[in-house]
């Protein structure tokens, strides 16, 4: 929520990159192998009390192994 505005999100495509090593399982690729894949970027509000959910709810629903993620405080001059 920004204001009286819901659900606001940013998306932008990209290519991610990663090289696994040995010991993991990429849900795309090889271990030991560097890759290169069609991503989007989602960027969301989220309001304070609720940033733990929201990280349990990235990774649960989340298909990599070890998704990456920022979680940056909005201040409101």
């Amino acid at each position: 929520r920004i204001g009286e505005y819901e659900r606001c999100s940013w998306y932008a495509a990209g290519t991610g990159t990663f090289y696994g090593s040995e010991g993991t399982a990429p849900a795309l690729g090889e271990s030991g192998r560097e890759e290169r894949v069609a991503e989007l970027r989602v960027e969301t509000v989220v309001p304070e009390a609720r940033i733990r959910d929201a990280i349990v709810a990235l990774l649960l629903a989340h298909p990599y192994e070890e998704p990456a993620y920022d979680v940056y405080p909005l201040l409101d001059q």
